[in-house]
């Protein structure tokens, strides 16, 4: 990639983390994590308390690229076709016609999404990994492009459901939104006083990241180096959640025992893509494992699947992968 190029698509990112800021006081990893998503085309689930700008970020992440956007909340009433829509019949022409429902958007916010019964959840599968909805007898293609960006609220657990292992590795990213810190709280209130009596749509923000401006950016993430050693490594990273790993390992490993199953191929692919982007966002032309190093948590904390040991022990997916970044060599 030449100069020039890498330059104008950090130049963009920039601007686009800029315009961003003037709504989103910190929270930089989630908004990195937007960014990502949408620069790899994958999707990203945001886990958090109530009142951390999570539903604010992504409906100003749309705003950013001028894509089509709908927003989903999920109820536990909701219905399938309340999702994707369903047939109607149609008395003149005596036949049925289909009603889209909202997920035929180009960037879909599923506010709360285990609020919503297995049912429902599971109408998204074919959307996020297929881009495309059957209603009825016929395929419907989802617009390009097509992102799903969930939220979910970790500390309640009445009138939730645990979203299935199938539907969370289809999710690019996971990422955990956290308190800001007390400077960037003040710089909340000050900012809600200033604007209040305005509403956000006044304020609207640059479409920085429409769809040339992304297929640019994707063109440049394409073209960011990943050496063979690197690939070995995501590969070996992914292989040390699998607890069939453990006997490779030997004993000193032994937080195999707070894993029922690790990650499939899908997160070595999601580390490849991801590792590219990361060394994008800090403006070189190859990755290096620190790129990897620093994706890692985002890609890993939703594929693997806890024991009942590490839950009594009070170990999180986190501990455990920054366990296997120690344990891995680096190339």
């Amino acid at each position: 990639m030449d100069q020039t190029k890498l330059e104008q698509v950090t130049g963009i990112l920039a601007e686009s983390r800029k315009e961003l800021a003037q709504r989103i006081i910190g929270q930089d990893a989630m908004i990195n994590g937007l960014l990502m998503s949408l620069i790899a085309g994958g999707h990203a689930l945001l886990e958090g308390v109530p009142g951390l700008a999570k539903t604010l970020a992504v409906k100003s992440l749309a705003e950013l690229t001028g894509l089509s956007f709908k927003r989903i909340q999920f109820t536990p009433d909701l219905l399938p076709a309340d999702v994707t829509g369903t047939l109607i019949w149609d008395q003149k022409s005596l036949s049925f016609s289909v009603r889209r429902g909202p997920l035929f958007a180009n960037l879909i916010l599923a506010d709360e999404i285990n609020r919503a019964p297995a049912k429902v959840q599971s109408a998204l599968l074919e959307a996020m990994e297929e881009k495309q909805v059957t209603i009825g007898e016929e395929s419907l293609p989802l617009p390009d492009p097509f992102f799903v960006l969930a939220t979910q609220n970790p500390i309640e657990h009445e009138g939730t459901y645990p979203l299935p292992e199938a539907e969370l590795d289809r999710f690019l990213l996971k990422l955990v939104v956290p308190y800001p810190s007390r400077e960037e709280e003040q710089e909340i209130v000050r900012l809600s006083h200033r604007n209040s009596g305005v509403s956000e749509t006044s304020q609207k923000l640059k479409p920085l990241l429409g769809k040339n401006a992304l297929a640019r950016i994707r063109e440049a993430a394409d073209e960011v180096r990943l050496d063979d050693a690197l690939v070995n490594y995501i590969v070996a990273l992914v292989s040390a959640s699998r607890p069939q790993e453990r006997s490779k390992r030997g004993s000193r490993d032994d937080f195999y025992r707070y894993l029922s199953f690790g990650a499939s191929p899908r997160a070595s692919i999601a580390l490849h893509r991801c590792s590219r982007i990361q060394a994008l966002f800090s403006g070189r032309d190859y990755v290096i494992p620190e790129d990897i190093k620093a994706v890692a948590p985002a890609v890993l904390r939703h594929r693997l699947v806890l024991s009942y040991e590490a839950e009594a022990d009070n170990v999180d997916a986190d501990a455990l992968i920054n366990r296997m970044l120690a344990l891995v060599p680096l190339p």
